[in-house]
This record gives structure tokens, C-alpha cells and sequence, in this order.
């Protein structure tokens, strides 16, 4: 339903995570019988769960050790990782930067061009180890070092920006046709961000396996600010899930809708996929593990752009191992550790066997969902309070 927002203006009414809730349906289930696992081209993963290509998220060792906790590591090929031949003393500089001058010093370290020889060295790295391989290009240079990727064996390439669409256009350059690109291409591939109906079916025409939903929710993305842009998840990712049907309508083909940034908790998870999603692609919570390369901080691919910079580097600490972010067990009660085995529950309490019947669950608007009777937990700063 459209909104007056003033004389001539009108516009549909959104609603992100914080303003839904899941309604337990009548029948619910033993976790146990719950089957987490989705495809994603030839590819199962018994965890719908991406980490994203951020550099103080995934580094060849983490993507290898998401992969064999049942998810996928996608290595931001155009990072640090393929800049530096040790990235290390970088990423801990990073981390050291004051926060008044850590965007100049991030445009600074990422001034140092992107070596070919990396990108083949670090999927190598990945591949060696026997786990599925992922990594991410921009739509602006993807066609420029995609074939070092592709001749070193990755297996998703993943198309990656502030917001792709499948008809961009240029004056001044051939921009990238996405059509042809996927269709010559022997590799699966992911597609996004993007956060509208029309946008998510022209990406899914393209031929991509997945397409990412987000535009500007991510725990470090100033999008929203710097630019005006964005929908909130919960309508983005409805709107995704309708465009993926139209799809089948036309085609029969299935396109995986994948939900990207602003995720916190497992029920966070649980209402994308609720809304519709297939999967998630998570930042700012894996970049909280110990093996994390951002050493407790998070920073996106926008934070370093020369000239308008549409992320920040924030403090996110060093809470627990991979393992307990992603499989738990927790031990403690904000839902920021043990993701998955909330979604499990999620879906059991719920009586959903599989991720397919949770995109099925009834939501409904509820805003006091994050307030209704936690008081003392606000005033104590603990649980949902925190």
C-alpha cells in the first residue's frame, strides 16, 4: 500500500528484520529432524551460509575452515589478500589506526594494485584444501581478472557491488554485459546487491545461481547516508522472493535468493528466510571470530573508494571461535552465537522440516517484538537488552 508522502509523491511503506516476527505455526517438530542444507548451483551446503568478501572477514584460512562447517568463504579477490603478498602486517595496521583517521589510512593501503599472481595463489590456497572455492570481483573489473580465478580452479565466481544491475549504461566505457559474461562462462555465478523486484528479476535473467539482496544494511555501510539509497531486508527480500517466482512462472529455472548484511542473530536469519531467502551472506558476525583477520574490526569494499567512501571501519571484538559463531555451542543468551543451531530451532519450534517450508511461514508486522516486556533486560544492558 502506497503512502502520501506529499503532493505528487508517493511511496510504499518498507519494514526491515526489527519489524517482523515469525508466527509459530500449529504442528512443530524435534530440531533434529530439521534439514538446514540448500543448493547453490551444483553445489550443497548443509548450512545456508555465506561469509562475505571482506578483508576483515575471510582470508584463504577462514574460507577454508566456513567451508568445512558446512558453509561457503568467499575471498574478496580485489582485497588486501591479492594486494599483499603478506597481508598481515597491513591488516594489523588496520586495526591500529585511531578512528578519526582510519578511512585515509584504508584509502591509503588500498592504493597498492591488485597482482593477478595473488588471485591464482590464493584460490589455489583454498582449492588445495578440498572444500568448495569462492571469490568476488566488482562488476568494473571482474572482466579483467576473472580468467586468473578461472584458470587457478575456483568454483563460484561471485559479481559483487554497492548495486549491480543487469542494464548498465556508460557514455564513456563498454560497460559489462552480464547476459553474455554469465553465459560464456563455465562456473556458476552470484550476482548482487540489489534491493528491488525489477532489479532482482533482471539479475536472475542473467543466468546467475544466486542472487545477493541488500543495499545498504550492512553493520559497516554508510549507503544509506552518503547516497539516500536502500530498502529495508524484510521488503527487499519479499519483493526478491516474488521476482524468483515470476521466474519460474517463465522459465522453470530456480534462482537462489540470498540475503546480504545486516544480520546479528539467528533470528535474524530465520526472519530472512522467512521473508524469503534461500541463504544468508554474513560480515560483521564472522568478523567477531578469533580467527578473523580483521583483528576485532569491520570494514567493507566501499570504506576505501578514493573519493566517496560509503563504509566505516567499526570495532566489532573478538567474542568467540568461528565454530561457536556458527555451530555453537553458546554460551551466551543475545542469539549472536551458536546462528545456525537458532535457525534449526527457529525452524523446528516453527514445525518447518526444511529451508524451502520456512519460506512459507506466516510473518507479521510487530515493532514491539524487540521491546515488549524487556525493560529490566534494557536497563540491565544484558540478553535483548544489549
Amino acid at each position: 500500500m502506497e503512502v502520501e508522502i506529499g503532493m505528487g509523491k508517493t511511496g510504499r511503506r518498507a519494514y526491515g528484520l526489527d519489524d517482523i516476527a515469525i508466527v509459530p505455526s500449529r504442528r512443530t517438530r524435534d530440531p533434529e529432524d530439521v534439514d538446514t542444507s540448500w543448493q547453490l548451483g551444483p553445489f550443497k551446503f548443509e548450512l545456508p551460509f555465506l561469509a562475505s568478501a571482506m578483508d576483515c572477514v575471510v582470508d584463504p584460512d577462514v574460507a577454508v575452515a566456513v567451508g568445512k562447517l558446512g558453509g561457503l568463504g568467499v575471498l574478496n579477490l580485489e582485497g588486501l589478500q591479492t594486494r599483499y603478498e603478506d597481508p598481515v602486517p597491513v591488516l594489523e595496521e588496520i586495526a591500529s589506526f585511531p578512528k578519526e583517521v582510519a578511512t585515509r589510512g584504508i584509502q591509503r593501503i588500498y592504493e597498492e594494485p591488485v597482482k593477478p599472481e595473488l588471485i591464482e595463489k590464493r584460490v589455489k590456497q583454498i582449492k588445495d584444501s578440498g572444500v568448495v572455492t569462492a571469490g568476488s570481483f566488482t562488476p568494473q573489473r571482474v572482466e579483467q581478472f576473472y580468467k586468473y580465478a578461472i584458470e587457478a580452479g575456483i568454483d563460484i565466481l561471485v559479481i559483487q557491488g554497492t548495486v549491480v544491475s543487469a542494464e548498465h549504461l556508460s557514455e564513456t566505457r563498454e560497460p559489462l554485459d552480464l547476459y553474455r559474461f554469465i553465459s560464456d562462462l563455465d562456473v556458476p555465478v552470484v550476482v548482487g546487491g540489489c534491493a528491488s523486484y525489477h532489479t532482482s528479476l533482471h539479475l536472475m535473467r542473467t543466468g546467475a545461481v544466486g542472487v545477493l539482496i541488500g543495499v545498504g544494511p550492512g553493520h559497516a555501510c554508510t549507503t544509506r547516508g552518503v547516497l539516500g539509497i536502500g530498502v529495508p531486508q524484510a521488503t527487499a527480500l519479499a519483493d526478491a522472493a516474488a521476482a524468483r517466482s515470476r521466474l519460474m512462472e517463465e522459465t522453470s529455472r530456480y534462482v537462489n535468493v540470498i540475503a546480504d548484511g545486516g544480520l546479528r542473530t539467528g533470528g535474524d536469519i530465520a526472519k530472512c528466510i522467512a521473508c524469503g531467502a534461500d541463504a544468508v551472506m554474513m560480515g560483521a558476525p564472522i568478523a567477531r571470530a578469533l580467527e578473523a583477520p580483521g583483528k576485532g574490526f569491520h570494514w567493507g569494499m566501499a570504506t576505501f573508494h578514493p573519493e566517496l567512501p560509503r563504509g566505516t571501519r567499526v570495532e566489532v571484538g573478538q567474542v568467540a571461535t568461528l565454530e561457536e559463531i556458527v555451530s555453537g555451542p553458546a554460551h551466551e543468551n543475545d542469539g549472536t552465537l551458536n546462528l545456525f543451531g537458532a535457525l534449526r530451532m527457529s525452524m523446528a519450534t516453527c514445525g518447518y522440516a526444511t529451508i524451502k517450508e520456512f519460506q512459507r511461514a506466516e510473518v507479521m508486522v510487530a515493532p514491539a517484538l524487540q521491546t515488549e516486556g524487556k525493560s529490566i533486560q534494557r536497563i540491565q544492558d544484558v540478553g535483548m537488552g544489549k
